[in-house]
């Protein structure tokens, strides 16, 4: 099968900032602009280079995910691994690049490019460009491993994480090696599965009840947050089928036990909000609702486990 890669132009201060932090998970690539991003599809390779004159590829991640966010939504997503020390500079580099004032306030909404497995090369390991990358590309360059430097370009990437310099274990499944085989050292080309992280987490989660709260219909995305079914401490996992979007009061009690979702997906109300705070008129009126369709449904074992495990029935 043929992969595609892409070649996209990064921020210097985005990369050196990221290379500096151990054990990276995820990583996200913004862009300044809410642009749609559709290059790729999940587990396939995004690579960035640095600003001439340092014209070479210095790393990359697998690609999970793509959409647009306020910065302030984006920052408390992801902190650091935006590639900046805080949101104030997070927005003051995206002021830089719309070309207004950089002491502007503005919640300017970005694009989004979720990588899961980052790796970043030291300098001995950059990589020279493909011979047709023009030097006056100002966003990304496409490639698929169907063609000559895209296939070049993979091998290329291939053979530095697994050098025994850095170590073999980079976060990505590289290809079976076939010293001899008609594709190369490294074997064909396949898809990388993205290992979700936190941030992703909550990115795929949001898009997946399409910003809506899943039991009350609030769209006020920063009241919004991805809830864990089967909590990450207790064995669940950062998959979409393991979150459910709420508002953020739902969010809190249902990590406390005290609303559930059916695996019929309907909403429960404990009795236990009446007897301990003498209120929850508002959450007995949503209790035998439906949730809101979404386009991964929830994990029915994952529900189970809640409805046993944390609900306060």
């Amino acid at each position: 099968m043929s992969v595609r890669l892409i070649v996209a132009v990064t921020d210097d201060a985005w990369f050196y900032q990221l290379r500096q932090i151990s054990n990276l998970t995820e990583v996200n690539f913004w862009s300044p602009s809410n642009s749609t991003f559709r290059a790729l599809q999940a587990g396939e390779l995004f690579l960035f280079k640095l600003h001439s004159p340092n014209n070479f590829i210095v790393g990359g991640g697998v690609f999970a995910h793509a959409n647009s966010m306020p910065c302030s939504l984006a920052w408390e997503a992801f902190k650091e691994k935006n590639g900046a020390k805080s949101l104030d500079e997070m927005r003051a580099r995206i002021a830089k690049y719309r070309k207004i004032k950089p002491d502007s306030r503005e919640d300017f909404v970005i694009g989004c490019r979720v990588l899961t497995q980052p790796f970043f090369f030291d300098r001995q390991h950059w990589l020279a460009l493909p011979g047709n990358f023009a030097l006056t590309t100002v966003k990304f360059k496409r490639y698929s491993t169907a063609e000559h430097d895209g296939r070049q370009l993979w091998d290329a990437v291939q053979e530095v994480l697994e050098s025994p310099l850095l170590g073999r274990d980079r976060g990505l499944s590289s290809p079976s090696q076939t010293a001899d085989g008609p594709h190369g050292r490294y074997g064909e080309p396949v898809l990388i599965r993205p290992r979700l992280g936190q941030g992703a987490f909550r990115i795929l989660v949001t898009n997946n009840y399409q910003r809506q709260c899943a039991v009350s219909g609030e769209r006020t995305l920063p009241a919004l947050d991805a809830a864990h079914i089967r909590p990450f401490a207790d064995g669940g996992s950062h998959e979409v089928s393991n979150g459910i979007l709420l508002r953020r009061d739902i969010h809190s009690l249902f990590d406390l036990g005290y609303v559930t979702i059916a695996p019929d997906m309907r909403f429960e109300v404990s009795k236990r909000i009446r007897e301990e705070f003498e209120n929850g008129r508002h959450y007995y009126s949503l209790h035998g609702t439906k949730i809101r369709e979404a386009t991964q449904e929830p994990n029915r074992s994952a529900l189970v486990w809640h409805n046993e495990n944390l609900f306060k029935g």
